[in-house]
């Protein structure tokens, strides 16, 4: 996608109210996102933009400048890919809520495409440590790209392990590409640009928020094969990123713990209900 086309995806993507609903009815109606920017009130009703939508748009087009909004990713090192670029990956373009709008910092490569999502619980027993670091590194050592959400407990070890091992990661944030969190893996996070990618489908500024979570899981599922559940409970987000794969028709694998642990709760369901591979 050219430059000029690209900076209205992005301030479009910064419009409150304007999501990836409105942003397929805005390319179907117009075709390009710069007359779907420069539109009059009417056109924009007759694209099926009303309300809230379309008085958020009015009212951003007097506040935000697609260009400058290119250049704060250019100084920040971050790509914006549309659900068009070739660079998109293949494998997102096939889930159901595609992101219109994916955010990269650090590389992509078409390895990636070969990929499974290491998920579990932030408060990880010894035991789902032990498990998480012998599978991500075996997946690093047999050139399978480590996916995880650089969350807190199962998600570092994943990302850790699979540097560690020569492998490749990438990480899905729940926030714009400009913040990290959690905080304490800032330095982590800059590891992983160096040997894989940030992700993200928020606009920079964009701070992290309990509803964004959920979300984000649907990226992790979409750029993999197949998600792998260490270690979660029956309430966990892991959980959920599990039940999103077996919507997407991806693997889901789980480790089993034991009954008598609540963090094992939602793996060993996933095993007895016969909707994930026992590993």
């Amino acid at each position: 996608m050219d430059r000029n086309e690209l900076q209205y995806w992005v301030a479009l993507g910064r419009v409150p109210q304007i999501g990836r609903a409105r942003i397929g009815l805005l390319e179907a109606h117009f075709g390009c996102m710069e007359d779907a920017w420069g539109a009059s009130p009417a056109t924009l009703q007759a694209a099926g933009l009303t309300g809230k939508a379309l008085s958020a748009l009015l009212a951003a087009r007097d506040s935000i400048s697609p260009e400058s909004e290119l250049e704060k990713l250019d100084r920040l090192g971050i790509r914006a890919l549309t659900w068009n670029d070739d660079g998109y990956p293949p494998r997102l373009k096939e889930i159901y809520d595609k992101p219109p709008i994916l955010y990269v910092r650090g590389q992509l490569k078409a390895a990636d495409e070969w990929a499974v999502a290491l998920v579990g619980t932030r408060r990880a027993t010894p035991y789902g440590r032990q498990v998480a670091e012998e599978m991500a590194a075996g997946l690093a050592q047999n050139g399978i790209t480590v996916v995880s959400g650089l969350a807190r407990g199962i998600d570092t070890v994943g990302h850790k392990v699979a540097l560690a091992s020569g492998g490749r990661t990438l990480a899905v944030l729940a926030c714009g590409l400009d913040l990290v969190y959690p905080r304490e893996n800032l330095t982590l996070s800059r590891e992983i640009m160096e040997r894989g990618a940030l992700l993200s489908d928020y606009p920079l500024g964009t701070q992290p928020q309990a509803e964004f979570f959920p979300r984000r899981n649907r990226i992790m599922v979409g750029l993999s094969l197949g998600v792998l559940v260490v270690e979660g409970g029956v309430k966990s987000g892991a959980l959920i990123t599990a039940r999103q794969a077996l919507d997407e028709n991806r693997e889901v694998f789980a480790v089993p713990g034991s009954i008598f642990a609540p963090t094992f709760g939602g793996t060993n369901w996933l095993i007895q209900e016969g909707q994930a591979k026992l590993v």
